[in-house]
């Protein structure tokens, strides 16, 4: 016979499994449109304008979390498996994506590399002269400042991309895909001509970041000096002699401001911008959002504006 206590105990374990099973099934509910799942914030913002009402859009990357350090969970799997188009920028950006794929077996999935047209430029480490190489077409990512979103004519190649994957997903479709597409690219040809008239003519043109090497594209495309504390990853450390370096930096410039970035705590750029005597204005990099900007609706493009903002004034720019 049972006691008391055992007989409790199955019925607890009895009802934990309803409970389970009832979410599973909750979870496996089909939504309406087509399911695509992207990594970050531009692949997923882009993603939802060209799919509008027609497509399910969710980003895998949780709020708040930076990407270059994140780790995908055993759930993200499911999450992949049930959609039909999976979007990711890059393995140089993204190198837990690849890895992630192929636990998925999928024969319906389509995979789309969002930046493997983009005109990628090598990556940047913190004791170079911070000017590297041009704009080249590679495969091969080891080494490639994984930033391309930076530069809006690689934005929009990512919209092309993404496009493609759109259509090959759901042809029934493609007319309102692509006039989707074509009007995102005409915003972002329209927001590239006013970063180029609002930062033509500034006090400095040296971009001093106390952060990691993130908007290397940027500073290239409307030709600023950019100068970042650390590597193009979030994680790496910097030298001691890197940080009384970018002090020195920031006092002979003549730079008003340090930029800080998102998602990363502003308390080392804020320490270096006291000793250099000057101010602290935040850039974002899009890579993902805080949990209130989410839901707030905020885009890719509302980002670039303030950026374009703090730009100009942490660089002195006259308005034009």
């Amino acid at each position: 016979m049972l006691n008391n206590k055992l007989i409790l105990l199955l019925l607890s374990i009895c009802f934990c499994l309803v409970l389970i099973t009832g979410c599973h099934k909750a979870e496996q509910k089909p939504s309406s449109g087509l399911q695509v799942v992207t990594t970050l914030f531009p692949t997923y913002d882009f993603a939802r304008t060209i799919g509008a009402d027609k497509a399910q859009v969710t980003m895998l990357l949780p709020p708040g979390v930076e990407p270059h350090t994140f780790e995908p969970r055993p759930e993200d799997m499911l999450t992949i498996g049930r959609a039909r188009l999976f979007i990711y920028t890059s393995p140089a950006m993204e190198p837990w994506a690849e890895k992630l794929l192929k636990g998925i077996d999928s024969k319906t999935l389509r995979i789309v590399e969002a930046g493997q047209r983009a005109n990628y430029r090598a990556a940047a480490s913190p004791d170079d002269d911070h000017h590297p190489a041009g704009g080249e077409k590679s495969h091969d990512h080891k080494g490639l400042d994984p930033h391309v979103w930076l530069d809006f004519d690689n934005a929009s190649l990512m919209v092309d991309a993404i496009l493609e994957g759109f259509v090959k997903a759901d042809a029934g479709n493609a007319d309102l895909y692509r006039r989707n597409a074509e009007s995102l690219k005409k915003r972002l040809s329209a927001l590239d001509e006013r970063y180029r008239k609002r930062l033509a003519n500034c006090g400095t043109r040296t971009l001093l970041h106390g952060g990691h090497y993130t908007f290397g594209y940027l500073a290239r495309r409307y030709d600023l000096d950019y100068h970042a504390l650390s590597g193009v990853s979030s994680d790496s450390e910097p030298s001691a002699a890197r940080m009384v370096a970018l002090v020195k930096e920031i006092r002979t410039s003549g730079a008003t401001h340090l930029f800080a970035e998102e998602l990363l705590s502003p308390r080392l750029t804020e320490t270096l911008a006291r000793e250099a005597g000057v101010g602290v204005l935040m850039l974002h990099g899009a890579h993902n959002l805080a949990r209130e900007e989410l839901a707030g609706g905020v885009s890719f493009f509302d980002l670039m504006e303030h950026n374009l903002e703090r730009l100009q004034k942490g660089l002195a720019c006259s308005p034009k």
